[in-house]
């Protein structure tokens, strides 16, 4: 069993039910490789600043090296036994290099070790999540390309409103994602900070550079308070919240698609090597990988609440508690890139049921706004015009009748403006044409749109 890096102090051991209680080595094992390149770091300022032997600092630093290739070659094993990966790295350097590691802790706490260990985590974690938003957005842009003429009818309130393009709608997603990604970059340059050398929360009277780690390690600052940089985990707050919006973002991709699946709906067919079947019902295609995405959003929801909770009631400085951020963390992180990766392939495969769609664009209420404005250009005021086509929809499509059946005299008892262009709004092509204000959904704004994050995305 690893060693306890305190305990001298004490005149018995603590109770095994104490060990079991207190270990973190099930979750913060994953935090191995960061452990050993921060302690290397660590390591060579001592020698560098005369702490301790450049003989000693070179014997630590080769030690350490060695236990990174043997994570890199899968044979670095865990003690479970041990206390947290800091207790075990130290004892597995000591196998390496002898007693000459028992001074690799000079200078240094678990307290900034742990806070450097996470931060250099996160690090790494934001650069990947951000990379699969890149692939996701881009899978999403090709599927909008692909089906850049497909027009569908737009939903408010579920209730069907206005045509717009297919494009259009899955462009939104990509502006979504695109703020999520500033997000989380934003979110970066605070995680972006070197904490090692507050020690426990008071610094050292030792004569360290903190600097000189801060540069080994890539760090753009270093902390400027020792009891803020083992205290507050408020960066990784910002984190969770940041992959919290962006998992509400995939959930209501993830709806849209299953609405869309459906009979009811039929705009698209979800590959079969992304659903399931039922267990009694031999008929059923259920779009489950979906379900899962939208799921899963309470699961990462519940990470940042249990942060939250976490550190609202600590007192300054550090606290045990505070070793309770990482499950919550790793989790959240897992999650979100697992469903990023997921929904990725899923936009490789969507099929789009054209003629389906073609069909639910028969109905004139998709029109009545496109009607609306026509009487405005008419010099018909938009109270007035408003109030026209409400007696139209009432007359004729409540009725089950078609407005664009009516003749011209007929259109005429309700407005005398009604010509017979008026007739050629009951088109949906007519109608996204129609839409060319900045950010609408006609096709020459849509194509402006998809150059436009083509060249952001490089795509």
């Amino acid at each position: 069993m690893a060693k306890k890096l305190w305990g001298t102090r004490f005149p018995k051991k603590t109770s095994t039910l104490t060990d079991a209680f207190t270990s973190s080595i099930a979750f913060d094992k994953r935090l191995a490789s960061y452990d050993i390149i921060g302690s290397i770091a660590h390591a060579k300022m001592l020698g560098e600043c005369a702490i301790i032997s450049k003989k000693d600092a070179a014997s630590l630093t080769q030690g350490l090296q060695a236990l990174l290739k043997d994570i890199e070659k899968k044979k670095f094993s865990v003690d479970m036994r041990a206390e947290d990966i800091h207790s075990y790295v130290q004892e597995a350097l000591f196998k390496k290099v002898g007693s000459v590691a028992d001074k690799l802790h000079t200078a240094r706490s678990r307290n900034d070790q742990v806070a450097l260990d996470v931060r250099m985590y996160l690090l790494d974690q934001i650069d990947e999540i951000v990379e699969s938003l890149g692939l996701l957005q881009k899978s999403i842009l090709k599927f909008a390309r692909n089906n850049i003429e497909v027009i569908i009818p737009g939903y408010t309130h579920l209730q069907m409103a206005q045509c717009v393009l297919l494009a259009h709608h899955l462009l939104s997603y990509i502006e979504s994602l695109a703020r999520d990604t500033q997000r989380l970059n934003d979110a970066r340059k605070r995680v972006d900070l070197m904490p090692l050398g507050a020690c426990a929360f008071s610094g050292t009277g030792l004569p360290i550079d903190r600097e000189k780690v801060r540069r080994a390690l890539g760090f753009s600052a270093v902390t400027e308070n020792s009891i803020d940089s083992v205290s507050d985990r408020d960066f990784i707050i910002e984190v969770l919240a940041d992959i919290s919006i962006l998992s509400v973002h995939l959930s209501r991709i993830a709806e849209d698609l299953i609405l869309w699946s459906t009979r009811e709906f039929n705009f698209i067919d979800i590959d079969y090597s992304f659903c399931t079947g039922s267990s009694i019902m031999p008929h059923k295609k259920n779009p489950d990988v979906l379900e899962l995405i939208r799921g899963s959003v309470g699961k990462i929801h519940g990470a940042l609440s249990s942060v939250l909770i976490l550190l609202k009631g600590l007192p300054s400085s550090y606290n045990r508690d505070l070793q309770l951020d990482k499950p919550p963390l790793f989790e959240a992180v897992d999650s979100i890139k697992g469903i990023l990766e997921i929904a990725t392939q899923i936009f490789e495969s969507v099929v789009i049921e054209k003629q389906a769609i073609a069909a639910r664009l028969d109905d004139e209420a998709l029109f009545s706004v496109d009607i609306v404005e026509y009487l405005i250009e008419k010099g018909v005021s938009y109270r007035q015009a408003h109030d026209v086509v409400g007696r139209l929809v009432r007359d004729c499509l409540d009725k089950g009748k078609k407005i664009s059946a009516l003749s011209i005299p007929e259109l005429k008892r309700y407005s005398p403006v009604f010509e017979v262009e008026a007739l050629k709004m009951f088109n949906a092509q007519v109608s996204v044409n129609r839409k060319k204000s900045y950010g609408g959904t006609s096709p020459q704004r849509v194509r402006q749109q998809l150059a436009r994050w083509e060249k952001k995305l490089n795509a």
